[in-house]
């Protein structure tokens, strides 16, 4: 049920980035501010389901590593469908994070009880990259740019 919802919530994110976000203009209209406020929501959810999926809630550092790069390929998906050169870069830039934190997890150690045990710092580093990149996007769905807006 939770997938559904999210799958749905990220499909009308997608329609709306391309519908809102892409339009020109220098001033965010309603539907900008509508698909920028969806896009978020998005974002949000792939980021919270990151960094929970990086504290090895699910399981194995093999499932933490295929979370990972599924919600790698949503933010790739939703940057190529971004009209906005800066909207797309900011995805880009997620999607490159979640996959540098699909790699780590794939080397997070296991302790002698076979539970998992990443390095805190290293685990902090990736949980912060993914939220700094997720931060961007939202920057720049908000901010007018010079290149014409959405």
């Amino acid at each position: 049920m939770r997938g559904t919802k999210s799958t749905a919530v990220f499909v009308f994110a997608s329609a709306l980035l391309l519908s809102g976000c892409a339009a020109g203009g220098g001033t965010p209209s309603t539907t900008v501010a509508s698909a920028c406020a969806s896009l978020q929501e998005t974002l949000r959810d792939v980021a919270n389901g990151a960094q929970n999926a990086l504290n090895g809630v699910g399981g194995s550092a093999d499932e933490i590593q295929a979370a990972l790069e599924d919600y790698s390929a949503r933010a790739a998906e939703l940057a190529e469908k971004a009209d906005n050169p800066d909207v797309a870069d900011a995805l880009a830039k997620v999607d490159e994070k979640l996959s540098e934190a699909a790699a780590f997890a794939a080397t997070i150690p296991t302790d002698a009880d076979g539970e998992l045990a990443p390095d805190a710092d290293a685990l902090a580093e990736q949980q912060d990259a993914i939220q700094e990149a997720a931060d961007k996007v939202k920057a720049v769905c908000v901010e007018p740019t010079e290149s014409g807006g959405y």
